[in-house]
């Protein structure tokens, strides 16, 4: 059973001409070229998006600083010694 789906895609002729070269120094075919690539851009947009989140949250709390995080690290950890009281 087959594990991957075939699709179609356009390329500037260049791009497919460094594509090509490129495979053929590593020895790879186009297609694993092109799947690594797509595969570390959509890992790149993840961590992106997670660092946006972050600094959204960190100015959302007033965080501007290594010093602001660690402040609120403590009185997190105060208050959940205390609960636990």
């Amino acid at each position: 059973m087959r594990t991957t789906t075939p699709i179609t895609i356009s390329l500037p002729s260049d791009l497919l001409q460094e594509t090509q070269r490129v495979a053929r120094e590593e020895a790879r075919t186009r297609s694993d070229l092109i799947r690594d690539a797509l595969r570390q851009y959509l890992a790149s947009r993840r961590w992106q998006r997670l660092r946006q989140w972050g600094a959204e949250t960190a100015e959302r709390l007033g965080i501007k600083t290594e010093a602001d995080l660690q402040r609120l690290l403590d009185e997190v950890r105060a208050g959940r010694a205390r609960s636990r009281r």
